[in-house]
């Protein structure tokens, strides 16, 4: 079995480091000793995926997705009562709250998607960790003209969370709890719909997630990308079949045909039989 090309046992330990950094920066910002848990547990979900990833087990990058997408799904939203979807992150902001969505945010979905693009969606998203699971992996029709979808939404949400402040809505912690909940129920189900209909597991991520109108910005100045050798490429064209995103990582400009989508999944370094893509 071809083994990842960039995984080796560095990568997990680089990637240790790094959330123990953000932990102690976190730390150090906030007094809150959550955030030593959230990020070391993050960290080392993703340095075990990468290890199986590094043996080219095929089923790693899901054991990432289901440890941290329950995990923050689950502990934080639900248990935790803390809303850190698009909704809360409004929320907190402009209570002027440093903590939760807010912290949230700005490490996996604005500041980021810098260094490593969309990489929240391949690795930690919890509704591509249920998305993920379906049988569409390789995306099986057309890609649709329906990206507008995500910026109504994206204005929608931001909409509603004024139309709280501006009305002066009581309980409106708790408000935002059951949007957590009720808003994702929502996304798993239209994503469900949406991966069946369009025979694509991505396509919510395509076409509706609002999350992605941050990440397109930061993610087109990734500092991790796919890049492609042209002189080991034959041009076959199997790799860009295999990307869930549609990306054509055949060229290297940041310009690329969806270009900002890329989730850093490996499916394509991993297929192709001329070692000519590396991250």
């Amino acid at each position: 079995m071809q083994k990842y090309l960039t995984m080796n046992v560095r990568a997990p330990i680089i990637m240790e480091i790094i959330f123990i950094i953000i932990a102690a920066v976190i730390y150090m910002m906030t007094s809150n000793t959550f955030f030593i848990f959230n990020f070391l547990y993050i960290g080392t979900a993703i340095a075990i995926g990468l290890f199986f990833m590094a043996k080219g087990k095929d089923y790693a990058r899901n054991i990432i997705l289901l440890a941290i997408g329950s995990y923050l799904f689950i502990y934080v939203g639900i248990l935790g009562h803390e809303n850190i979807s698009m909704s809360g992150f409004w929320y907190y902001l402009f209570l002027g709250v440093f903590e939760a969505a807010v912290i949230h945010f700005l490490i996996a979905k604005i500041a980021g998607p810098l260094l490593f693009g969309r990489g929240w969606c391949g690795y930690a998203c919890w509704t591509a960790m249920i998305l993920d699971l379906l049988p569409y992996r390789t995306p099986q029709g057309e890609r649709k003209s329906w990206g507008y979808v995500r910026y109504i939404l994206f204005v929608i949400i931001l909409c509603f969370v004024v139309g709280l402040f501006i009305t002066k809505t009581n309980d409106l912690d708790l408000i935002m709890y059951y949007t957590f909940i009720v808003g994702n129920l929502i996304y798993y189900a239209v994503g469900i719909i949406l991966a069946f209909k369009l025979k694509d597991n991505r396509a919510f991520c395509k076409y509706v997630c609002p999350i992605t109108v941050f990440l397109k910005i930061s993610s087109y100045f990734s500092l991790l990308r796919v890049t492609v050798d042209g002189n080991k490429c034959v041009e076959c064209g199997k790799c860009i079949k295999k990307c869930p995103m549609d990306v054509d990582m055949l060229d290297n400009s940041r310009k690329r045909v969806n270009g900002t989508e890329c989730i850093l999944c490996l499916r394509c370094v991993n297929g192709c039989k001329k070692e000519a893509l590396k991250l």
